[in-house]
């Protein structure tokens, strides 16, 4: 039974990377579909019993687990024929034993043969053209970047995978855009976690070298201590929001930790999963690959996330957490701008503002909706509309009384005149510039 290295990363977000291999497209060094290997439940548990036993990171709960193995076999519990409701059943059953999120099994056959064909002189899966191929094609974990109103600099980060070189050419350029914000946001809220040595790689973009990040505690090894490094064009200056779920697991909860102790950064949204072990993947019978927790982090100063997770600095449901983190963005920059940019950052924040907390217009939608001269305000999906003939339609903000923000331009308002109906609009800009339109 071969294993790959010890990451942290819950099993679900590797599985879901691994699936991603199996649909009809396949990249160079990408391996075709294998046979799924016969085996009996009892083999299959067999396997997972024999891991647990020699590996799992705390002995006294060892026992325990192998006992609720073998009931759940002896009782016929695991007879099912669906290998996803097979591994629901014995999930649930470790769970209730050892309450480790890593700790769980999964059915993924060519994962399952990658390890178990790893020869002894080279038991990491991370060196293999399979996990190589594979997290090119996921652009290793960085899956969106763009640029938001106020030069605020937006990356969503899935996964701390980790190839070595390929791995710190992609964060590399991925914080020389975020270097030139003047704010940034990292979103983790799917962020199921990865390697330590990616979670390295990103916060020495944000603390000075040699800074100590956090002290791995492994089976039958020698504690091990990551620090800093030195990191092209030096520590980074600009202000940073991460997004954080109660989805951001292990890895990503260790880049979390930092950004809280160390204050290089402002965690915004949920607090995360509480999953702090370092695991291994094992493959057993029957196509499984079981995730076995083999070590813990410890963070400078002791204690580590573990069945507690780590808690933002401002708390917001996860779906409201990147308009808060926009919004307390464009504050900050706001405070310290002046003259038409300040105007346009006050107005951004209040946009943004307006997305976390709703806000009722002064009278029902459709007294607003009409024509203004070349321009249409309709209802469309509980909301209103703006747009020119010819043009494009712009979604409407309301931000209370008679006015309204587009919801892809900040610097734009509509306020509506007139008192009982409403006849006319004028269009502001934050350069002080403004429209009048009469309602037809």
């Amino acid at each position: 039974m071969k294993t790959v290295v010890a990451a942290l990363v819950l099993s679900t977000g590797l599985v879901a990377a691994a699936q991603a291999q199996q649909g009809p497209a396949r990249g160079p060094g990408v391996p075709s579909p294998i046979a799924t290997p016969a085996a009996s439940k009892a083999e299959i548990v067999a396997g997972i019993r024999k891991a647990i036993a020699e590996n799992y990171v705390i002995a006294a709960k060892r026992a325990g687990l192998d006992a609720a193995l073998a009931k759940g076999l002896a009782s016929g519990r695991y007879e099912v024929a669906d290998p996803g409701e097979f591994a629901r059943r014995l999930n649930e059953d470790l769970y209730a034993v050892a309450q480790d999120k890593h700790l769980s099994l999964f059915f993924d056959p060519r994962m399952s043969a990658e390890i178990a064909g790893r020869g002894s002189q080279n038991d990491e899966i991370e060196d293999t053209p399979f996990f190589k191929a594979m997290m090119r094609q996921r652009n290793y974990g960085i899956t969106e970047m763009k640029l938001l109103p106020g030069n605020i600099r937006y990356i969503r980060y899935d996964g701390f995978g980790w190839t070595g070189a390929e791995s710190k050419a992609a964060l590399d350029a991925a914080m020389v855009f975020l270097r030139d914000g003047d704010a940034a946001v990292l979103d983790l809220r799917t962020n199921g976690g990865g390697s330590p040595d990616a979670v390295r790689r990103i916060a020495s973009y944000f603390v000075a070298p040699g800074t100590p990040l956090v002290t791995f505690h492994m089976r039958n090894a020698a504690p091990t201590t990551s620090t800093s490094e030195a990191v092209p064009g030096g520590r980074m200056q600009v202000p940073l929001y991460v997004l954080t779920s109660n989805r951001a697991a292990s890895a990503a909860e260790e880049f979390v930790s930092h950004v809280a102790r160390l204050g290089f950064g402002t965690l915004v949204g949920e607090t995360t999963a509480g999953a702090a072990y370092r695991n291994e993947h094992y493959a057993v019978p029957g196509g499984f690959v079981i995730s076995v927790s083999v070590g813990y982090p410890e963070l400078p100063g002791g204690g580590n996330w573990e069945g507690k997770g780590v808690a933002p600095r401002i708390a917001v449901p996860a779906d409201r957490a990147l308009d808060r983190a926009l919004q307390e963005a464009a504050a900050g920059m706001a405070a310290k701008a002046e003259g038409p940019m300040k105007v346009e950052l006050e107005w951004t924040a209040a946009l943004y503002a307006a997305r976390v907390t709703p806000v009722a217009p002064a009278r029902a939608l459709a007294a607003y909706a009409g024509r203004y001269g070349p321009r249409m305000v309709a209802i469309e999906n509980g909301a209103l509309t703006w747009q020119r003939d010819g043009g494009s339609k712009s979604a409407m903000v309301p931000l209370g009384g008679d006015l309204f923000a587009f919801d892809a331009d900040p610097r734009t308002r509509i306020r509506f005149t007139g008192n009982g109906a409403i006849t006319g609009a004028v269009i502001e800009r934050a350069d002080g510039t403004s429209s009048p339109a009469t309602k037809d």
